[in-house]
């Protein structure tokens, strides 16, 4: 948890006793933040629930593209909506997950967490989503010794060393940024012949002389004794193999909602599994 945001008292489960919350938020990313945000100034009784505050947005190092900023970091940004969240009233519960919801289609619902139960006129799930894995052998494995899936939480682990970013989005571009500050060598590796990434941020990453794109290539294998050393590349066009040596990589190939209490509910999800 970031030090930044404040603790507040958690109540005990005799105090949590009748209290009826009018709003009960599951997740605190900038979705749940902004719920919050709106529910207390409309004079609603409200709690956020989350294991972390700010979601993916907190892992960003450089924002560029939300409207009133030229330029903010993810956790600074996220900072802001949490503490405007609280001004108003917003009661955050960090470090607790919602593991389940019972009645959910009475008036009042039974919100069940990892601490405590919790009950609530209406129940808003802003749960977000995770970092998609590449689902390659060793992946999981080196996870934490080398496979990192943010940037600026690991980056600094890495300072004059060797590594790897996979994708071609926005935040690998920004990753990759902030990564060829810290890092001797950075190979952007992308299964296109070209990154989909805005062109100015894709300009600007590719123009730093210490990044080396291979294009039309995916990751085949990640490889390593106590800690990554090499990954097993695949060209997709000749199906070419071939190794490369690295003290990390950093998987940046998009993202998954995080809809396990949604299903648990019952709630309706689109092909690709969001409310």
């Amino acid at each position: 948890m970031n030090s930044q945001f404040m603790l507040f008292s958690q109540p005990s489960k005799k105090e949590q006793e009748g209290v009826i919350y009018d709003v009960l938020i599951v997740g605190g990313g900038p979705a749940g933040l902004t719920a919050g945000l709106y529910a207390s100034r409309l004079g609603l009784k409200t709690i956020l629930i989350t294991q972390t505050v700010g979601g993916l947005a907190a892992t960003a190092h450089v924002i560029e593209n939300y409207p009133g900023f030229i330029e903010i970091s993810g956790p600074e940004l996220t900072n802001k909506m949490y503490e405007q969240a609280v001004k108003w009233g917003t009661n955050v519960h960090i470090s607790e997950s919602v593991v389940d919801i019972k009645n959910a289609h009475a008036e009042i619902k039974d919100i069940i967490s990892d601490r405590q139960t919790y009950k609530a006129k209406t129940v808003i799930i802003a749960t977000g989503a995770d970092h998609k894995k590449l689902d390659v052998p060793g992946e999981k494995e080196f996870e934490g010794r080398g496979v990192s899936y943010c940037a600026t939480c690991d980056g600094a682990f890495f300072k004059n060393k060797v590594v790897a970013i996979v994708g071609g989005s926005n935040t690998a571009a920004t990753d990759g940024l902030f990564l060829t500050q810290l890092v001797k060598k950075l190979y952007i590796i992308h299964r296109r012949d070209k990154m989909r990434a805005e062109p100015v941020l894709a300009k600007r990453l590719l123009s730093q002389k210490n990044v080396e794109p291979i294009w039309n290539t995916v990751v085949k294998e990640i490889k390593g004794d106590t800690s990554v050393k090499k990954l097993i590349l695949e060209n997709v066009k000749d199906k070419s193999i071939k190794e490369l040596d690295v003290d990390g990589v950093f998987i940046a190939i998009g993202i998954v909602p995080n809809n396990e209490l949604a299903k648990k509910i019952g709630i309706e999800l689109d092909s690709s599994g969001y409310i």
